[in-house]
């Protein structure tokens, strides 16, 4: 039976592509993480390896010994992490995929095969150089901007091309028999999940100040209250993923697609938690360094080429988002009956 390999299987994503995939019953599921997977998740996978992504030796023989046809490639440190430990993010970001794309290349070589290879991208890789050029573009498409300040824009955008690479040049070695890396990238806003606690993003101010509220909590936010740019909630993350892995190859024109749900301010957000949580106090302190990376990032991104290639389209705007998926989820995650 073929399976679907997931790396960084604990982290946010993969709390929610996980149930997505057992629910479509997408085949047996190898959850690959660094640490033993949550125990929810347990149930949900085949098999869970805790391992460094970095190991080639092991990343190949998960791909003989299960039929790996398909890898949701998930394991990344994150921006603010990133920017703790640049090295880190290097040896991750950037080391872990190389190591996995040519794992999964030298696999699908020898044994004749395709294996598609997903890949969650990010606003990161983007990089205006002020707020007055931010405003002037409020829409930007996959070839602008790409110069990230973030040592995590900086591996995303890499490994972006290193995919790219393999995707379009292995599989037509020698050959005319298509083999090799089926590398697809969805180039994501910032995610909000009401299941699980941000990990170390710099859009993650705005999951901070609804969990924070949701708890009884006041939140100090680190960036400016009309700081904009864009996002979507965890279902629509997966979604997207989900449907870009399924897409027809003969109709993708492209590996790297922009995809969002919406835009908004710190204060938009801050507003709707409040009328929720009226008791919340979210009150701004901007941080310097975190605010100047998301000044960089744009207020939007031009998801047209998605939409027309795959068929992409979110589910939840900003009030749905709140209304029908945020605000019920985090009550009961708080059992907070208000």
């Amino acid at each position: 039976m073929e399976s679907v390999l997931i790396t960084g299987a604990n982290g946010e994503v993969g709390h929610g592509l996980i149930p997505a995939l057992t629910q479509k019953n997408k085949g047996s599921i190898i959850a690959l993480d660094i640490h033993e997977v949550d125990p929810s998740l347990q149930p949900l996978v085949h098999e869970t390896v805790v391992a460094d992504i970095t190991d080639t030796e092991i990343l190949k023989n998960l791909m003989r010994d299960h039929k790996v046809s398909v890898i949701f490639h998930l394991a990344a440190v994150l921006s603010t992490g990133g920017e703790k430990d640049p090295e880190r993010a290097i040896a991750v970001n950037a080391g872990g995929t190389e190591k996995l794309l040519e794992a999964a290349n030298k696999v699908a070589l020898e044994e004749k095969r395709v294996i598609k290879f997903l890949f969650p991208s990010t606003i990161a890789v983007y990089g205006l150089p002020d707020i007055d050029t931010k405003k002037k573009s409020p829409s930007v498409k996959e070839d602008q901007f790409l110069n990230p300040l973030t040592i995590y824009g900086v591996t995303k955008l890499y490994c972006e091309n290193l995919g790219k690479y393999y995707a379009e040049n292995y599989h037509l070695l020698n050959s005319s028999e298509q083999k090799g890396i089926d590398f697809r990238c969805v180039r994501f806003p910032g995610i909000i999940s009401a299941l699980t606690l941000p990990t170390g993003g710099t859009s993650d101010y705005a999951p901070e100040m609804i969990h924070s509220a949701a708890q009884g909590k006041g939140y100090e936010s680190f960036v400016r209250p009309d700081t904009k740019i864009s996002f979507m909630v965890m279902p629509d993350a997966v979604k997207a993923l989900l449907q870009l892995s399924n897409a027809p190859k003969e109709k993708l024109k492209k590996h790297i697609y922009n995809v969002q749900a919406f835009s908004a301010q710190a204060d938009e957000i801050a507003q709707l938690v409040n009328k929720v949580f009226p008791d919340s106090s979210i009150s701004y302190n901007p941080d310097p360094n975190r605010q100047k990376i998301v000044d960089s990032w744009p207020e939007a991104t031009d998801d047209s080429d998605a939409r027309n290639d795959w068929g992409w389209q979110p589910d939840f705007d900003l009030q749905k988002s709140f209304n029908e998926y945020l605000i019920p989820e985090i009550k009961n995650r708080y059992n907070n009956k208000g």
